[in-house]
């Protein structure tokens, strides 16, 4: 399990942020209309994909911030199967994330940061046990690093997964501008297997 406690580098954090800070102001600047026409965009694409057409358990999440709104494959005439799960906060590990089933027009309920989370949670999922996790992320590289929100819960959570015997696939979705060439990362930074942009 990595150290999360070992923090990086002064100067890493510093440019760790400041890339966190500007892709966040790019992500609000972009208008409602480019925002829909972005998730018309990566619901084509998460749909054409073969390991998403695949799936039967699908983890993604509410877009805030900004954020590239992946829920248009809920409403994908191919994926009607599929039991789509939210992120909630893990309440027996703290700083970790598990599974709720969710479905549009089901209540949700704010967790203690103001997120919303599922109201009504089935039982609740481990990362291990779904086909597919799409992550929200800041900033990617080619590599396929991710750059997040900055709290560590997805790379917590993740962690363990090498030492179990099965393995979600993890694609991250983005507006393509927030590709960076090079991502500095952490040693607890846990790649995707892809990233899938509009």
């Amino acid at each position: 399990m990595p150290d999360f406690s070992s923090p990086l580098p002064a100067e890493s954090r510093t440019r760790r942020n400041q890339l966190r800070r500007a892709m966040r102001q790019r992500r609000r600047a972009l208008s409602a209309g480019s925002q829909r026409l972005a998730a018309r965009q990566l619901t084509r694409k998460l749909a054409a994909t073969l390991r998403i057409r695949r799936a039967r358990r699908i983890a993604l999440y509410l877009p805030a911030d900004g954020e590239i709104d992946p829920r248009g494959l809920m409403q994908h005439a191919g994926f009607k199967r599929c039991v789509f799960l939210l992120p909630v906060l893990d309440p027996l590990r703290p700083g970790h994330l598990r599974f709720a089933p969710w479905q549009p027009g089901q209540p949700l309920a704010k967790n203690r940061f103001g997120i919303p989370e599922p109201h009504l949670r089935g039982p609740l999922a481990a990362a291990w046990a779904l086909d597919v996790i799409l992550m929200p992320l800041v900033a990617f590289d080619d590599a396929g690093n991710r750059l997040g929100m900055g709290g560590g819960f997805y790379d917590r959570t993740l962690a363990d997964l090498p030492r179990r015997p099965k393995q979600p696939w993890l694609a991250g979705t983005a507006h393509r501008f927030q590709r960076v060439s090079r991502l500095e990362t952490a040693r607890w930074d846990k790649a995707m297997d892809c990233v899938i942009t509009d």
